[in-house]
């Protein structure tokens, strides 16, 4: 008998598997009926179980006679864990041990700290001096590929978290000092209301796991945005992030949530306007540097960036970053989202390498 783990949403469940059945281990059915009961509080995790568990009794394959304790997301583990009808899954009680209830507990994904050998290391073909700055990314496609693969948007907003992390660490490792993404527009809002709740769930419980982790490897994080409609617990929980990483100096990561490119200009206009009425400043005083100082990216020292990457094959910036964009580089790639990776993030900076920016000039 062979250790398993489920993750959804940020939890693991911890069972056995085994061809034959055991005093403790129940069919699979069962043990989803008894999953959906202990999780009754929280639909997103009935649903993924119910997910897996339709996949699961669909592969006729042999389970393998090992395996490697480990966290695994429900794509993941679709690949690397083939269930035939006639398996059984049984909680293990050596992975109960220091868990939550039967089994369950939250888990915490890591990336690898950033070494100096590792910083230096760059792709054939890239260049350490025409690496860019500041990157922007438009993370799209999340719902897209969720549908494509059979499963709920919730599923691609999980996937487009690990493919973030991947850019992420890749961008401490490649010397890029700032990464921006679009993570929740305000015309999102519009929504279902179970994949907001989800979205912002999974964002708040995603800074939650991470911090440790970003902070050890050095990296800022900033949150730009409406804030007045998110939740309370997400507000403590992004006060406390971004206290704890102020100094750190390695990567920038600027998360855009609940963000409008016209409602940045249209507030900045309005800090302005209250503080020529207020008598700080005379009319003849504002200028684009002005401007700049009171848009969301005034916490960055780049706030232009230098690319960007916008996934899932549309061609347009969809309200994101107007004003900051004005001699931006931009590129459109037709992956989805959780798709992208590390191969088009390297296709994506090999282009921007390849240009020349001229910023409205021209070489004589």
């Amino acid at each position: 008998m062979s250790t398993i783990i489920i993750a959804f949403n940020n939890t693991d469940i911890a069972f056995n598997i085994s061809p034959k059945p055991s005093m403790e281990a129940v069919p699979c059915s069962q043990l989803y009926y008894t999953v959906c009961l202990l999780s009754l509080h929280n639909h997103h995790h009935n649903f993924l179980f119910n997910q897996f568990h339709k996949r699961m009794i669909s592969l006729r394959v042999p389970a393998p006679s090992s395996f490697n304790l480990q966290r695994l997301n429900s794509q993941a583990l679709e690949r690397r864990w083939r269930l035939g009808r006639d398996c059984f899954l049984s909680f293990s009680p050596s992975c109960v041990e220091n868990r939550i209830g039967l089994g369950v507990r939250s888990t915490k994904s890591e990336m690898a700290p950033f070494t100096a050998a590792e910083e230096e290391t760059l792709p054939e073909g890239l260049q350490p001096e025409l690496m860019p700055k500041h990157v922007a990314v438009i993370m799209d496609g999340n719902g897209r590929w969720a549908k494509n693969q059979g499963l709920q948007p919730w599923d691609g907003h999980r996937a487009g978290v690990e493919a973030l992390r991947e850019i992420v660490e890749l961008c401490g490792k490649w010397g890029i000092q700032v990464l921006t993404v679009f993570a929740f527009s305000t015309d999102n809002w519009i929504r279902p209301k179970i994949e907001i709740d989800f979205l912002l769930s999974l964002f708040e419980r995603t800074l939650k796991s991470e911090l440790e982790t970003l902070a050890k490897n050095n990296v800022r994080i900033s949150i730009i945005g409406d804030s007045s409609k998110l939740p309370k617990s997400l507000l403590e929980v992004i006060n406390e992030v971004e206290e704890v990483t102020k100094n750190n100096t390695r990567l920038q990561l600027i998360v855009a949530v609940g963000y409008s490119g016209k409602y940045d200009v249209l507030q900045a206009c309005r800090g302005i306007a209250q503080r020529v009425k207020d008598g700080e400043i005379d009319v003849e005083e504002i200028d684009e540097g002005l401007i700049e100082q009171e848009l969301e990216t005034n916490v960055t020292e780049f706030p232009y960036p230098d690319l960007l990457i916008r996934t899932s094959g549309e061609l347009r910036v969809s309200n994101f970053l107007l004003w900051q964009l004005a001699y931006t580089e931009l590129f459109f790639a037709q992956e989805l989202w959780p798709d992208f990776g590390r191969n088009g993030f390297v296709e994506a900076l090999m282009s921007f390498q390849q240009r020349q920016r001229r910023f409205g000039g021209r070489k004589s």
